[in-house]
């Protein structure tokens, strides 16, 4: 009897020794794994490993340095950069099981790294850096990756008013070639083409507040205060009004990819004292072919986040099921009086009868509080 008991602990105390397979069979694994966070922590089993998976090229930055503006009243030391950002969700390892944290923001590698003599369980390990407390090191083997997209971002510099920026490549097929950029400074925007390589301000737009610069399908598109919509084409840098115009002068744009643009009207109760949870939303789509915006109650398996990162939008089948967020649903996570905020649904009940229900309310569904909301990173955590 004791042969079997020998020979079970013996065959339970052998470790596999992933380091020796062969490089032919490592090659087959990297063709299989498509979540780039995967290939971060094969990468982090061996230094055969490491060299065998290439860093994944969803988490570089890819970067292109601008000139200054020294023609506007801006504040800027030399050059700026213009950073393509890959933008994830992490949800971190729930410390009770009432309540679950999330961290919504852009990473990427630290090129310092490279020649460190750094261990390998740095591989899986990102840097997290929220204003007001200090910079921690997450390990991302202990908590679960969503990627969101990615967004733009202006490096080294302090425009005025700065609210965001968005870019376009110009195929040559169009007589283009390089880019355009658009930099939204609130009251004006300024452009630069890869042609010219420096800033001017763009004519023929509003001289409004600029609710927020987004691309969708070849084309910026720019919202103001002034209730007006404009389309700008890349190429010829054309400003077109888009008509009809939103109804309410607060509203937001939001791209899903190259498929949809959504329109996010706001309306504000006379209440003194507003909170977000007072607001109401309607949404509409845009219409290329009609050249007219449509309202909807249904955004499928849609999650519009509005935030001061800017807009994006994500399947719920992207996010973790205890996120707190569903799909057909709208998360405004900055502003208002508190640290409490709450999905926004389509036909939310309310205890007025005489309450509209054709709109987006407060679902009430989760409550979700917003640990912070600055750049860089958007932390949340979901009551339970």
């Amino acid at each position: 009897m004791a042969e079997p008991e020998t020979k079970n602990k013996t065959s339970s105390s052998i470790m596999p020794d992933w380091s020796q397979l062969l490089e032919e069979l490592l090659h087959l694994i990297s063709k299989l794994i498509e979540n780039c966070f995967d290939v971060v922590h094969a990468r982090s089993v061996c230094s055969s490993w490491r060299s065998s998976f290439p860093f994944p090229c969803s988490l570089i930055h890819t970067s292109c340095s601008l000139p200054k503006f020294d023609k506007f009243p801006l504040e800027s030391d030399g050059l700026c950069t213009l950073k393509k950002v890959p933008l994830f969700l992490f949800r971190l390892r729930a410390p009770t099981t009432d309540a679950a944290e999330f961290l919504i923001g852009g990473i990427g590698r630290d090129e310092s790294e490279d020649h460190m003599q750094l261990p390998s369980s740095i591989q899986c390990s990102v840097k997290v850096k929220i204003p007001g407390s200090v910079p921690t090191l997450m390990n991302m083997l202990d908590c679960q990756i969503f990627p969101l997209g990615h967004q733009y971002r202006i490096i080294g510099c302090n425009p005025i008013s700065y609210r965001g920026v968005a870019t376009l490549p110009l195929t040559k097929e169009r007589g283009g070639g390089g880019f355009v950029v658009l930099l939204n400074c609130s009251q004006f925007l300024l452009v630069l083409t890869s042609a010219e390589m420096r800033w001017k301000q763009l004519e023929n737009v509003p001289k409004y507040f600029c609710w927020s610069l987004v691309t969708f399908r070849g084309k910026f598109y720019a919202n103001f205060l002034s209730k007006q919509i404009v389309v700008i084409d890349p190429y010829s840098l054309e400003v077109t009004l888009l008509l009809p115009s939103p109804q309410k002068p607060v509203n937001h744009l939001v791209p899903s990819g190259n498929d949809k643009l959504f329109l996010l009207e706001v309306t504000f109760p006379p209440i003194v004292g507003l909170d977000f949870d007072q607001l109401i939303l309607r949404v509409s789509r845009l219409d290329e072919e009609a050249g007219k915006w449509v309202e909807i109650s249904d955004l499928g398996d849609r999650v519009l986040f509005i935030n001061e990162l800017g807009n994006f939008s994500c399947s719920a089948k992207e996010l973790p099921l205890d996120c707190g967020v569903s799909g057909n649903s709208i998360l405004i996570t900055h502003g208002g009086s508190d640290k409490l905020t709450l999905a926004y649904k389509y036909g939310v009940h309310t205890e007025n009868a005489e309450d509209d229900l054709n709109c987006w309310r407060y679902s009430r569904e989760n409550c979700v509080m917003k640990l912070n909301t600055s750049f860089p990173v958007i932390a949340l955590r979901v009551e339970r």
